[in-house]
């Protein structure tokens, strides 16, 4: 493995891997100590977080194994290639943090959610693990949720040795489609498990590609992602949000329901395409799907 670092000072605003990682947007990384989910309550820290990265257009890269950790004033990172412009991407990282969480609303819910998780980032996934993962998110906690991910990857995605270690990539479209829904559900996906192997299928026919979803206009975009088997408007918002860049989205889920209820009921509207309206413009539009991960993980986290 190559090893190196990043100059946090090198960013615009703070950064928290922890955070970012560990707050329900992504199912992708993994803690070699076993720890992921174990403390929600808390940010920062210098765990490890590792995955293998698939080829992305954005940044042309290979398949590459990413092991990446915060410590005082750097992330330092080792990995199978130069990682700078992964991790630049997965994480956000040329985002401008201060400027983007300034340009949302004045408001005392938020300013609670920013104060205690500052650094947090979006991510940008990669689109199809991205899009089962939250086919699989459906009723279930985070923790279920990402070992499920791990166990798709561990039982059905190559592998890799590095230095010794095994790696498990996430499947591709035609490996999840090879399997059967008996073989899927043996991974305790349940109900999901025909969703993923169909959603699966359509992408390694040709039938239809997420990526068609960029380009469009958001609520042109969120309706096509609704085509695929298992999506609904919601897993559509997340996947726009946390993997194809619309940082508009917001994700109506249990949790944002309740804080419609309780914070601003006057955006619940009676449908999820009027109530997402709604919230949106009191997120600040733009960067309203910022302003809703931030709430997202404090109430989760159990800090409110």
């Amino acid at each position: 493995m190559e090893r190196g670092t990043i100059p946090l000072d090198d960013l615009d605003g703070p950064f928290d891997l922890q955070a970012t990682v560990e707050s329900g947007q992504s199912y992708l990384w993994d803690r070699p100590d076993d720890g992921m989910y174990e403390r929600t309550d808390v940010h920062g820290g210098d765990a490890w977080y590792e995955t293998v990265v698939p080829p992305l257009d954005a940044v042309g890269n290979e398949r590459a194994v990413v092991r990446v950790r915060q410590t005082a004033g750097r992330l330092e990172w080792e990995a199978t290639t130069d990682p700078v412009p992964i991790l630049t991407h997965l994480l956000r990282l040329d985002d401008d943090l201060d400027a983007i969480l300034d340009a949302t609303p004045d408001d005392p819910l938020l300013s609670r959610a920013y104060d205690r998780y500052r650094g947090m980032r979006l991510v940008r996934d990669p689109l199809v693990p991205c899009l089962i993962s939250f086919i699989c998110s459906a009723q279930m906690r985070v923790s279920r949720i990402h070992g499920m991910q791990r166990a798709l990857a561990r039982e059905y995605g190559d592998t890799l040795s590095v230095d010794g270690r095994t790696y498990h990539a996430f499947p591709t479209p035609e490996q999840l489609a090879a399997r059967t829904e008996d073989e899927l559900r043996d991974l305790k996906l349940g109900y999901r498990a025909p969703y993923v192997r169909r959603t699966a299928a359509m992408v390694a026919d040709g039938e239809a590609s997420p990526a068609d979803a960029r380009g469009r206009d958001y609520e042109d975009a969120r309706e096509y992602l609704t085509r695929f088997v298992g999506v609904g408007d919601k897993v559509a918002d997340c996947v726009l949000l946390f993997s194809l860049g619309y940082l508009e989205a917001v994700p109506l889920d249990t949790w944002i329901r309740s804080v419609i209820a309780d914070h601003y009921p006057d955006c619940e509207r009676g449908s999820y395409v009027e109530t997402s309206r709604a919230i949106r413009e009191r997120f600040g539009g733009e960067f309203a799907g910022y302003a809703q991960t931030y709430v997202f993980h404090l109430l989760r986290a159990g800090g409110e």
